[in-house]
């Protein structure tokens, strides 16, 4: 996906939506911060999401953080395989290291999300 294209959480977490379903990813700014990947946990298929709120947690060799949801609605996959390949989602965290697939109610994205230049610009006023 083109990183231009998605919407992203104050949180760092980016959105895509296709019809009902969004792909929810974390963006290249927080892999990047985290560095040194040592585990995440997502929630299963049929788990509600509610936007703003967490749904799972990323472990590095600096720290733990956990990880919010943009969208409210139900889990319809979670991609496991990044489970036993974390480097995928320093490699290519717009593409195979998505994380969840969530089935929106409304079939549209909260407000408050943001275009890849103002998080740019969001990303830079924060302290890290």
């Amino acid at each position: 996906m083109d990183p231009h294209s998605l919407k992203y959480a104050g949180t760092d977490e980016w959105v895509s939506l296709d019809g009902e379903i969004a792909t929810i990813g974390i963006s290249d700014f927080a892999i990047q911060a985290l560095t040194d990947l040592v585990f995440i946990e997502l929630p299963g298929a049929g788990k509600k999401l509610e936007a703003g709120k967490p749904f799972g947690v990323v472990e590095s060799v600096k720290a733990a953080s956990d990880m919010y949801s943009p969208v409210s609605g139900e889990v319809v996959e979670s991609n496991v395989r990044i489970v036993d390949d974390l480097g995928v989602l320093s490699t290519d965290p717009f593409g195979d290291g998505w994380l969840l697939k969530v089935k929106v109610a409304a079939g549209k994205l909260p407000d408050g999300l943001m275009d890849r230049a103002a998080y740019e610009k969001h990303w830079a006023a924060r302290e890290h």
